[in-house]
């Protein structure tokens, strides 16, 4: 049900989905805790990111010496740009600036710089921040903006949904370090699937079922269930299938999965599909058996084992090989990564019947010294 709320924004292009602060720390840490040192000395840009809303900046401009950043930059849309167009009044923080100006606050985006201590008082923090109105509109896009990301050492924030393959190539074609937050089908995209498969990007360490409760502005509709308004009027919705993306390392990603052997599996396994089964069911159209659940993976198998997408929550490059995926009718080696045995439809068919997305992998098994 919380889905709906997801789908509808793609479609309306309703992307103001604000992250709560505890998902922005719990994400934070555990890259901090595989390299202390990961944000020192980086300046990092948090674009689509107004701090007036958004928590990203309100995060590491409160640990902007602990994390010993060199500099902190945000940028945010104009609200006339934008696709839904809300009742998007100045804040108080802006009307009160002495760099406010009324005739572009609708139609401009703006720059948020934090890297001294303006204050004098012997820290740098939110109170510290400097603004000013961009050129433009504050798009990704903009050669303003492109210009802030190419200074860049990493890139983070929550983007619009339905920009995320086109936010995903800005990023990657100037080869910057990023932690953004997605929908997990972006998976299955051809423009996203290939940078998996060549670890060149993987999932994030704390997103991995359920759905998220994300903050919108309040005139945002609340049409689908799965929303709430807190005791002061916020508003929130529930999105299902939420992870967050990245090329920065994490401890999660390099812990092997714990699994059974094929024969285990089919004897004691917890799932329905497989548990009294004489045999793991093969695909009519690829070389491989499909393994219905993560924790069903026989540890004792060598060929091709098609797998749900949500395996790349655990997938450890140490322990598995991916050597493509099929999600769609039409066949490209290249993304499927095996031979095609079946005549039109390259989804995964067993008995004729579609089994959705799967990831192709295989076990690496090392060698022993004596081998």
């Amino acid at each position: 049900m919380a889905n709906t709320n997801l789908k509808e924004a793609k479609a309306a292009k309703n992307d103001e989905f604000y992250t709560q602060f505890h998902d922005i720390e719990v994400e934070m840490n555990a890259y901090l805790e595989y390299d202390s040192d990961v944000f020192r000395g980086k300046t990092i840009l948090l674009p689509c990111d107004d701090p007036e809303w958004s928590n990203f900046t309100r995060f590491f401009a409160a640990k902007f010496d602990e994390l010993g950043l060199k500099k902190l930059i945000s940028t945010s849309y104009a609200p006339d740009s934008k696709k839904m167009k809300l009742l998007a009044e100045p804040t108080l923080f802006e009307i009160e600036a002495p760099q406010f100006d009324k005739t572009k606050t609708s139609v401009k985006g703006k720059i948020f710089i934090l890297k001294k201590d303006k204050s004098g008082d012997g820290r740098i923090n939110i109170d510290d921040l400097e603004w000013e109105y961009l050129d433009g509109d504050g798009d990704f896009r903009s050669k303003e903006v492109t210009k802030l990301r190419d200074e860049a050492d990493i890139i983070i924030t929550n983007p619009p949904f339905s920009l995320f393959r086109e936010f995903l190539a800005w990023i990657v074609e100037a080869n910057k370090k990023f932690i953004i937050i997605g929908n997990m089908n972006a998976i299955t995209y051809k423009e996203v699937f290939p940078l998996i498969k060549a670890n060149k990007m993987w999932l994030g360490y704390s997103i991995h079922s359920g759905d998220r409760e994300f903050e919108v502005p309040n005139d945002y509709p609340l049409a689908a269930a799965g929303w709430r308004i807190d005791e002061n009027g916020r508003k929130f919705i529930r999105v299902k299938g939420v992870r967050w993306f990245t090329n920065i390392d994490h401890g999660r990603r390099h812990e092997p999965l714990p699994l059974m052997t094929m024969a285990d599996n089919l004897r004691f396994s917890k799932h329905k599909e497989l548990k009294g089964k004489t045999a793991y069911d093969r695909y009519d159209n690829y070389d491989a058996i499909e393994v219905p659940f993560t924790d069903a993976i026989p540890s004792d198998y060598d060929g091709v084992m098609g797998v749900p997408i949500s395996f790349l929550d655990k997938y450890c490059p140490e322990q598995f090989e991916i050597l493509g995926m099929a999600s769609s009718a039409g066949y490209n080696v290249e993304i499927v990564g095996i031979s095609f045995k079946g005549m039109k439809d390259a989804r995964p068919l067993i008995n004729g019947e579609n089994r959705y997305a799967r990831v192709f992998i295989k076990h690496i098994r090392l060698q022993s010294a004596d081998e």
